[in-house]
């Protein structure tokens, strides 16, 4: 795929903003700093566009992006023992960013009373108590599915990946079962 538009810029950032934004909200831990890295991603996706350059896999792709803002940012504005928090170098592949990529399609697999407050929670970054407003349910049930959903979740990436960890703990490499029918095909 190339960017050779700038409508395509918006709708790409349209599309995965939530994703990514979610990404750096989980990396800082600090939303101020998420949304000024956002920022970041949007100029440099649009600077990308009409390079001419090709993009084999979107996601892949805007993830590294995010990563290289947030480390760029880090060291304008970081100690160095922040930018190591935050870059992992003994997984240069990132294998957390291509498992990014199939954890929306894994929540589809959940029934969407535990999927909906998930996705709104973890992907869209919205507090549990708005979540709870939303959907009309209590904050004691609103938590509750989201952790329902957690466990589901995990159960499923066990069943669909086959995880492999280095002595850290730290996820160096994956990949998705033959069994996986649904999920090989989302890849391909």
């Amino acid at each position: 795929m190339k960017i050779d538009q700038y409508t395509q810029v918006w709708k790409i950032w349209e599309e995965s903003k939530l994703k990514l934004n979610a990404y750096l909200l989980a990396k800082f831990k600090n939303k101020e700093l998420a949304d000024n890295v956002s920022q970041e991603i949007v100029l440099k996706i649009h600077k990308s566009c009409c390079s001419g350059k090709e993009i084999n896999n979107l996601n892949s792709w805007l993830f590294q992006i995010a990563h290289n803002a947030g480390v760029d940012y880090l060291k304008k504005d970081s100690s160095a023992e922040e930018i190591k928090e935050f870059v992992t170098e003994e997984n240069p592949k990132n294998a957390w960013l291509d498992l990014i990529e199939i954890l929306e399609p894994l929540v589809e697999f959940l029934p969407p009373e535990v999927s909906v407050p998930l996705k709104l929670a973890d992907i869209e970054g919205k507090p549990q108590k708005e979540i709870a407003e939303e959907l009309g349910l209590s904050l004691t049930a609103t938590k509750s599915r989201i952790q329902r959903a957690r466990k589901k979740l995990k159960e499923e990436i066990l069943t669909c990946c086959e995880l492999e960890f280095n002595n850290n703990g730290d996820l160096v490499d994956f990949q998705i079962k033959d069994s996986c029918t649904p999920l090989k095909d989302f890849k391909k």
